[in-house]
């Protein structure tokens, strides 16, 4: 052994298919994003556009019809405190996009933190569910704008002819001209520019914030001068006891999911460091805010069980009288789902680009235009394939399949945050045309410890090595004047240091906790199993996940945390219990999605594990690599006069 690890060859490694799944990328640093071949994207936003699209992608037109069915059947009048504990739930993973987001401040959002974390594997299917999120996510809510548009027209057939909805004869397909145009437009948009598309998303969120506003302040004078007949009940404030307020929660909790698109944009914030912690955290207070007040005069107004479910809010200020609101209500939720369309289209031609960057999909996704400084060709692509859907399908049907992407993204996001503050990826992947570099400094080392690499000759430079290197190894003959070599000695000697037991220990901790995570949240869901076996999987998976959060409360944090990817940004507090309870809420809501909505993203995941295995796998930028130790990457850079390519 010497200064890098035992290597193997993949073309000839048994094991080539699980070392492809498990390698792990660098962040993006300084000296990569000058010396890369690809054009960059525009550095042109700040704190106001994070905000604009964080909360234009997360309020739609949702909390129009949500607050009338959860009042209903879930919550009561305790709707507001519904609102505020999916709040806090939401918060969970937005402290960890936000701690992810400034120190790997690249485009592709969690594809892009779970490449660096977890491994390509991970990453690829991550970065497959959010194209599909995204896809299906804004094919619906075009869907949904043309019946609010026609509602501002006098009526359900009062759109122009050439917009309006229409049955095609013999097959009983409704197609939507209306969803499709609007599709286009957006994607127009999205092509101007980031800093173009996101003042216009500034402005149609604007207008929706002022219609919500409108609620709160006209509702609030009305339920003051009415007495507020909603919270006059003998059911009391908690008609369906804290379990029902509860329910409510979980179900709202997809009312707070599009703050992930601030983090796709990182790449082109000016100031990623301190703009997206504070994007993200105030974009999501202000949503929180937001639905709390309109959810409290609402069930103020009208009593929970006399509320329509599908336009609560326009029907309780009808009910004082105020027929003239609801046009008012109307416009907000037009401006709403607008909003959200554009909140859906901007991340995923980002996506495609971050993959196409890593070898995993065609480079012709990866090109950035010149002029506009967006990925243009993406942008197209997606926007038409969205306007297609919109324009032929109806896929409300499909809609849980974009909560499945959400939430796997935020528990792949909140484990890569457990990862990188105990097990820091301790080894870099650089190119295998800087095996020069890498001899030399290799021998610099081995010359200055006296080492003998007798394996040196028989070293494959563009074999990809295991990721558990040790930087320097020393002979028991060295002298152990230097502190370091005294170390590296004692490493030798006794196999493992007290880190390497420290970073095994927390590996395999973080693992049993997931899976004690997962044992959990699938008992306690079950329905189908006998009390006995459910309850004993219930305590098997409660031990493993409370012994995972004492172990981990109990060992140190990697040094290495301090400097991973970029330094100065957001911290997130409360390690490792909150990251924890992330992965507990999301996984259990992952869980309750029901066995249709799976059947659909397992064929598509399937269909994705095909594509990675007979293309992504064999282009990947990590095919051709060599894994060095992270404290030498700069050395080796350094001894070389071009920089890398």
């Amino acid at each position: 052994m010497g200064f890098l690890s035992d290597a193997q060859n993949d073309s000839g490694n048994g094991n080539y298919g699980f070392m492809s799944l498990v390698r792990r990328k660098q962040v993006d640093s300084d000296r990569a994003k000058t010396s890369s071949s690809h054009h960059h994207l525009a550095k042109a936003l700040t704190i106001p556009h994070l905000i604009a699209i964080g909360v234009g992608s997360t309020i739609g037109a949702g909390v129009y019809i949500l607050v009338g069915t959860v009042a209903r059947e879930h919550s009561g009048p305790a709707l507001t405190f519904s609102f505020l504990i999916a709040g806090i739930a939401a918060a969970l993973s937005a402290f960890c996009y936000a701690e992810l987001s400034s120190r790997c401040p690249s485009a592709g959002s969690a594809y892009h933190y779970s490449y660096i974390c977890v491994g390509e594997g991970v990453a690829w299917l991550i970065g497959w569910a959010l194209i599909l999120e995204y896809t299906i996510g804004g094919s619906a809510v075009a869907r949904g704008i043309s019946p609010n548009l026609a509602m501002l027209f006098g009526g359900a057939d009062s759109l122009p002819m050439f917009l309006a909805r229409y049955t095609i004869p013999g097959i009983d397909v409704v197609v939507d001209p209306c969803a499709a145009v609007l599709v286009l437009v957006v994607t127009g948009l999205l092509s101007l520019g980031i800093k173009e598309s996101t003042f216009v998303q500034g402005i149609v969120t604007a207008a929706n914030i002022c219609a919500l506003i409108f609620v709160i302040v006209a509702g609030g004078y009305l339920g003051f001068k009415t007495g507020w007949p909603g919270y006059q009940l003998q059911s009391g404030y908690f008609p369906f006891g804290a379990d029902g307020m509860l329910a409510g929660a979980s179900t709202v909790f997809f009312s707070y999911i599009g703050f992930d698109s601030v983090a796709s944009t990182a790449e082109e914030v000016k100031n990623p460091q301190r703009d997206l912690p504070m994007g993200i955290g105030l974009a999501l207070s202000i949503c929180c805010a937001l639905y709390m007040l309109v959810s409290a005069v609402i069930v103020g107004l009208v009593p929970y069980f006399a509320m329509d479910p599908d336009t609560p809010i326009s029907s309780a200020f009808v009910s004082q009288g105020c027929n003239w609101a609801a046009y008012i209500v109307t416009i907000g939720a037009c401006t709403a789902l607008c909003s959200t369309l554009m909140g859906s289209m901007l991340p995923q031609p980002r996506i495609l680009m971050a993959m196409a960057r890593d070898g995993l999909l065609p480079s012709f996704f990866s090109e950035v235009n010149k002029k506009t400084q967006v990925p243009l060709k993406s942008t197209i692509v997606t926007g038409c394939l969205a306007a297609l859907l919109a324009f032929f399908m109806d896929v409300e049907a499909l809609s849980g399949m974009v909560s499945v992407g959400t939430l796997l993204a935020f528990t792949m996001v909140a484990i890569s945050v457990l990862i990188l503050r105990y097990v820091p990826p301790d080894v870099v992947p650089i190119p295998s045309s800087l095996q020069e570099a890498i001899d030399s400094v290799s021998s610099k080392y081995r010359s200055t410890t006296g080492l003998i690499d007798s394996d040196a000759d028989d070293f494959d430079a563009k074999a990809i090595t295991s990721q558990t290197t040790v930087p320097v190894l020393v002979s028991e003959q060295t002298p152990l004047e230097d502190p370091l070599l005294e170390k590296a000695a004692v490493q030798l000697n006794s196999g493992f240091t007290s880190e390497e037991n420290r970073r095994t220990i927390a590996g395999w901790t973080i693992t049993c906790t997931c899976i004690g995570v997962l044992i959990l949240t699938s008992a306690a869901s079950s329905r189908t199993l006998f009390s006995t076996y459910r309850y004993s999987l219930c305590g098997v998976g409660g031990v493993l996940l409370l012994s995972g959060l004492i172990v981990l409360t109990w060992i140190d944090q990697d040094d290495a945390r301090h400097s991973f990817g970029h330094t100065g940004g957001f911290i997130c507090p409360f390690v490792p219990l909150l990251p924890i309870a992330s992965i507990l809420i999301n996984v259990y809501l992952l869980i309750n999605l029901g066995g249709d909505t799976w059947m659909r993203v397992s064929v598509w995941l399937a269909i994705g594990a095909l594509v990675y295995a007979f293309y992504g796998r064999n282009h990947s930028s990590l095919q051709n690599v060599i894994y060095v130790p992270a404290a030498h990457v700069d050395e080796i850079y350094d001894s070389v006069s071009a920089p890398h390519p």
